[in-house]
């Protein structure tokens, strides 16, 4: 179902009364990958409300009191993980003290295990994987390879395997592919892999509440989830989570709202300060290895 977009105001700085932001979540592209983007959410999803380029992205942010930006980028078809991740290293070569850049990789292509290891000698700081998108089976041999890659290097890998939202446009069923309960598997199977599920972990709220109790290595992350944009509502407050194991991401530049339509939720929830510290930027610095200021 496609949704539609939300004209509301944007601010022009970060909410005064909140600490350091660190965005987690934060989507930057080659230019005619950007355009193939924001064609299929017009089709498929929302009308994309910020049209800009990856540089244009990291300096909307930062221009706007961001104080650090987590980037990802995601494969969408074997071949093209090498010349991704040597973008967004040429990325982070540019702002090598603002924005944190993730690899990533196309599960099962040939020589995975190689293009991760030259994307972390690259100074790429984990993986980003989308099951949606690219239609992996996170139980599945080809899956194995890249949490070996990741746990063996140290590095965090952050998966888009919550089941929304889900699309017939997609080329498999995300809810059919993507559970709590597949995750869980991993995270037994691999106990030294840092795991971040984007989203809060829509639709499974609950599931993925209690998973964060019982497991040291899962984060996640609330992009898109405290917007009150989907129809699905988060069925308690953020400080009723484990608060070491959640932190802030936006989903910028592809979202249908103001870019701080959710710091201002947050900043209007009135929550403890040391709980908006850990939340807003702390965890997040953990989760990724991101140096402090």
């Amino acid at each position: 179902m496609r949704l539609d977009a939300v004209n509301d105001a944007e601010g022009a700085f970060v909410p005064d009364r909140l600490p350091e932001v660190v965005d987690g979540h934060v989507h930057v592209f080659p230019d005619g990958l950007f355009h193939a983007i924001w064609a299929w959410f017009d089709q498929f999803a929302w009308p994309i409300r910020y049209r800009l380029g990856s540089q244009e992205v990291i300096e909307y942010l930062l221009s706007r009191g961001i104080g650090h930006i987590v980037a990802f980028q995601y494969a969408h078809k074997p071949g093209i993980a090498q010349e991704l991740n040597d973008y967004m290293a040429g990325l982070c070569r540019l702002y090598p003290s603002q924005i944190t850049g993730m690899a990533t990789v196309f599960p099962g292509e040939p020589d995975s295990p190689l293009i991760l290891k030259k994307a972390f000698e690259k100074g790429l700081n984990g993986v980003k994987l989308h099951a949606h998108v690219q239609c992996f089976d996170m139980n599945g041999p080809d899956m194995e390879i890249v949490y070996e890659a990741c746990q063996s290097e140290g590095k965090p890998l952050v998966m888009h395997v919550s089941r929304e939202p889900k699309s017939p446009a997609y080329n498999c069923d995300p809810h059919e592919l993507c559970s709590a309960e597949k995750l869980e598997a991993v995270l037994r199977a691999f106990p030294r892999l840092k795991i971040c599920v984007p989203h809060l972990g829509i639709d499974e709220f609950d599931t993925y509440r209690a998973l964060v109790e019982k497991y040291d290595t899962l984060w996640l992350d609330t992009a898109m989830a405290l917007a009150n944009y989907f129809p699905i509502r988060l069925p308690y407050r953020l400080d009723e989570l484990r608060d070491d194991r959640i932190m802030y991401g936006s989903d910028f530049p592809n979202i249908p709202y103001a870019w701080d339509r959710e710091l201002k939720f947050i900043d209007g929830e009135n929550y403890d300060p040391g709980f908006l510290k850990r939340f807003l930027s702390e965890n997040a610095r953990a989760f990724f290895a991101i140096g402090g200021k």
